[in-house]
């Protein structure tokens, strides 16, 4: 399939060129190709919220300034269905026909992984807020991230469930044709053999992208005996998954990673998920300075607290558009003006963003810390400790 993505791709870098990619009006144009629908349409939703609420902003003084003049910002929204196909197919229009001059999302590595092959060869500059696998940058200079890799998530994780639970056995319950969940499962693993030995795994189990019941996989799991049952799921499997656990008996504890952050995951869950952990990108509870008044903002405009996707959109627009004011002008020429706005990136030495601050190293990867959160009793998502590179 990437093969033929990076065809199309290609066919698009030559029309681009053959158009001259001039810049349609005076305007700043970036493309959103998020899951509005499917599996994790909540995912979408933050995205876009965090985003208008950063435009209105922005518009609201006269647009962005750039070299002394400003241009309103236009966000153009597609969605991909949660679907890695649609996902390039959304991509290559935004890019192509849009002439957007940066691309924000997708968010899950399973859209993002595709579709960063997609801007790649196109040359457009990409940032995936919440991709953690490191397919989606790797080898890609064009593609950027505002989210940590798996590679160092999982290590997290595995020492905080061995230390907060005195845990020696693990399970761990993943999709297996989800980039993200699988690739997460195979970091842990990794890190928790290494740690605990070979054998301290006693469980791996995956199941389909279109299972409601685990019921199999979590009878091998409880039979084994873990210590500890982690999670890398996305929120809507783990509200299932972990009210079935506890339906066949189970009662230890449960691990999870970033994707539980939604504000979804409550309404799903409840009481169930109550005084869990999971490693995120950030804690709204007890958050401050610049942070706490991106929270008091959307919360105040769209009524719920808003999630790490949230978050690490604001973040990813507030680079781009950072690139794009350090450009000086905004050329005529949407091609140069992307290839200025990926060097800019590239060059970016320390970016203080509502996530916490980054660096980009040589593979686009932001050098950030992680946090762990605890679900209190309130169903509020608490900070219980970081852990940085």
């Amino acid at each position: 399939m990437l093969k033929l993505v990076r065809a199309s791709a290609l066919v698009c870098v030559a029309a681009l060129s053959a158009s001259g990619g001039a810049l349609a009006a005076e305007k700043i144009k970036i493309g959103f190709p998020i899951p509005l629908t499917g599996e994790i349409p909540k995912v979408g939703e933050s995205s876009k919220y965090a985003a208008e609420l950063f435009r209105e902003e922005i518009n609201a003084k006269g647009g962005l300034e750039v070299g002394g003049k400003k241009y309103p910002l236009e966000f153009i929204y597609e969605n991909n269905e949660s679907r890695p196909e649609t996902a390039v197919n959304v991509t290559l229009k935004l890019i192509d026909r849009d002439n957007v001059l940066a691309i924000i999302g997708p968010q899950s590595s399973r859209q993002a992984v595709p579709a960063g092959a997609v801007a790649n060869d196109n040359e457009t500059p990409m940032i995936s807020p919440w991709s953690t696998n490191p397919e989606t940058t790797k080898d890609r200079p064009w593609v950027f991230r505002a989210a940590f890799l798996d590679p160092f998530q999982a290590p997290v994780v595995a020492d905080f469930a061995g230390k907060q639970f005195n845990a020696k056995k693990a399970a761990v319950l993943f999709e297996i044709s989800n980039d993200y969940s699988k690739g997460l499962a195979d970091n842990f693993k990794d890190a928790w053999e290494k740690r605990h030995g070979k054998g301290s795994l006693v469980a791996f189990e995956s199941h389909g992208p279109k299972d409601q019941d685990y019921s199999a996989q979590l009878t091998k799991i409880i039979v084994a005996k873990p210590d500890v049952l982690f999670l890398p799921e996305n929120y809507s499997f783990v509200a299932l998954a972990v009210q079935q656990a506890r339906d066949l008996g189970y009662k230890g504890p449960f691990m999870g990673s970033d994707t539980w952050g939604s504000a979804e995951l409550m309404k799903l869950c409840g009481d169930a998920c109550k005084g869990q952990f999971f490693s995120t990108h950030y804690a709204a509870a007890g958050a401050q300075g610049a942070t706490k008044e991106f929270i008091d903002k959307y919360s105040k405009k769209y009524g719920y607290v808003p999630d790490d996707v949230a978050a690490l959109t604001w973040d990813a627009v507030a680079l781009i558009t950072e690139a794009i004011q350090k450009a000086g002008k905004l050329d005529s020429n949407v091609r140069k003006m992307r290839k200025t706005i990926r060097d800019n990136l590239a060059s970016v030495k320390e970016f203080k963003g509502i996530t916490g601050n980054m660096r980009f190293d040589e593979q686009g990867d932001p050098i950030k810390c992680a946090v762990i959160v605890e679900i209190d009793q309130k169903g509020e998502y608490v900070f219980k400790e970081s852990v940085c590179p």
